[in-house]
């Protein structure tokens, strides 16, 4: 008979955790489900709308069945190509007489594609900002290399006047990171406990954590839809385009969050003994530091991706956003906003459709917050 001494312990599976703590969170539970939902959809709507001879073409115009009403029947005039699948317009059609419930699908895929892609743009961005300035709080930087990062700067939005392309622009900005990251190898100073004199001399440096954060506040007196705004109606029309923008304009936060979390890790334990052992700044931070920081950066992506739709779904209404023939929920609203009174479902379907995804991106997002945080976790 074997002693209990030789039982070992079962090993705790965190994402089992996880999910059990999910469904007991009513609120974060229902939006998990209607994630997974619209993640299915938006796949289904990518491979059922595009090809040569896609099952349900969302541009395909019958204008002898415009502004047909949800579940009605085509006409006898149409061309039997012509006929949508099951027989039947699912969310009627609109002034061209292109099925709604097609673009409805493209939509979803365009909304889901803009969302992912720019919240990680605006992650990768400020995981490296906020570790560098958790990190690297203490380290200092010459005045002039701060002169020449504002002088890239004022560079980088004269040539996005002259109307330069949006990768030459992420390519600019990627640069700059890197000077950024080259010039936190200087030797670490504090300006406290030096002499009078010696502060007058150190007077022209600059802190890493001071510049980065100074940066933060910058970008966040800026109104950020007005700013994307600005900056779209400068560069060519593309879906690509609004992806960038709008995670070059929103990676403030997750830098925050990192930020505030590195600062409590970097004096622990495993981080003091990873110096000693004489391992690299840049591998303690992405490979010690992040990985134990990236909860908090995980709400806030999952908040940022309905933040992300709802922008695209603004510029969309406004004639800013992803161009023709690409539907989105944006442009079908924009489309029908004209025939509100005569056709309503043209506004209402895609109106109901952003209104469900981004509060369930919300209500997920909050939940993980809750779960997450062990005081609030408690309550579950």
């Amino acid at each position: 008979m074997k002693s209990a001494t030789n039982k070992r312990p079962k090993k705790r599976n965190r994402l089992l955790e996880l999910l059990a703590f999910i469904r007991r969170n009513t609120l974060a539970y229902s939006g998990m489900i209607i994630f997974v939902l619209f993640f299915i959809i938006a796949v289904l709507g990518l491979l059922l709308t595009s090809g040569s001879n896609p099952v349900f073409d969302p541009a395909t115009v019958r204008l002898e069945d415009k502004l047909m009403p949800p579940l009605s029947r085509p006409s006898m005039d149409i061309p039997p190509e012509h006929i949508p699948p099951f027989g039947i317009y699912l969310f009627g059609t609109d002034d061209l007489g292109r099925d709604v419930f097609s673009r409805m699908l493209q939509g979803a895929w365009v909304s889901l594609t803009v969302g992912f892609v720019a919240v990680g743009i605006s992650v990768i961005i400020g995981l490296i900002l906020g570790g560098m300035a958790g990190y690297f709080g203490t380290y200092y930087l010459k005045l002039m290399e701060v002169l020449g990062g504002i002088v890239i700067l004022g560079e980088f939005f004269y040539l996005l006047a002259k109307g330069i392309s949006i990768y030459m622009l992420l390519l600019i900005v990627t640069v700059s990171l890197f000077l950024v990251i080259l010039g936190t190898k200087r030797i670490k100073t504090q300006l406290s406990g030096h002499s009078p004199l010696k502060r007058l001399l150190l007077k022209d440096i600059i802190s890493v954590d001071n510049l980065m954060m100074r940066i933060v506040d910058i970008m966040l007196c800026f109104p950020s839809f007005f700013l994307i705004l600005t900056v779209v109606a400068l560069l060519p029309a593309s879906m690509y385009n609004i992806m960038i923008v709008i995670g070059l304009t929103s990676w403030m936060g997750t830098a925050r969050f990192v930020r505030a979390e590195i600062l409590a890790l970097r004096e622990q334990d495993f981080v003091t003994a990873a110096r000693a052992l004489g391992v690299r700044n840049w591998s303690i931070i992405f490979r010690h530091l992040v990985p134990n920081a990236i909860a908090p950066v995980l709400v806030s992506a999952t908040i940022g991706i309905a933040n992300a739709i709802l922008t695209e779904a603004g510029l969309s209404f406004l004639g800013f956003g992803v161009p023709p023939p690409h539907a989105t929920w944006g442009n079908i609203i924009s489309d029908g906003k004209r025939f509100i009174f005569d056709a309503p479902w043209l506004t209402f379907i895609p109106g109901t459709a952003i209104l469900i995804v981004v509060l369930a991106f919300n209500l997920f997002g909050e939940g993980l917050r809750d779960i997450i945080n062990p005081r609030l976790r408690e309550r579950y």
